[in-house]
């Protein structure tokens, strides 16, 4: 059963950096793009920044210069290394996996994760 599993969330200050994993299992995840997503009550989901099989990224602008994704094949995951948070950072981070994904089109992707809680207060 495919599955993707979310980790690495928590409370930070702002300025401090944290690291999200994205573990797969029942699928090659080599073949597949993986992608984070964030969602705060009450908005849409965004979009945060994606890897394709190839190792191409792409980055929302929010992410843009203070996020970097990587992909670790051989362990079957995927990370986010987020720093510099801000508080308009404190969301629900979603990592999502698609064999056909493409950038942040979330309905290009097809196994998501429960998610895991970021928040960014002093």
């Amino acid at each position: 059963q495919e599955q993707v599993v979310e980790s690495g969330g928590g409370v930070v200050q702002p300025g401090e950096s944290l690291r999200l994993s994205c573990t797969t299992s029942g699928f090659t995840m080599d073949y597949y793009a993986v992608g984070w997503f964030r969602q705060v009550p009450g908005k849409e989901r965004e979009g945060v920044a994606s890897i394709s099989s190839e190792g191409n990224t792409f980055y929302g602008d929010s992410a843009e210069g203070r996020f970097t994704i990587s992909r670790d094949n051989a362990k079957s995951t995927v990370y986010l290394q987020m720093n510099s948070l801000k508080p308009s950072d404190t969301a629900v981070y979603y990592c999502t996996a698609g064999l056909f994904g493409l950038q942040l089109m979330p309905q290009t992707f097809e196994w998501w994760g429960r998610g895991t809680q970021v928040t960014v207060s002093s």
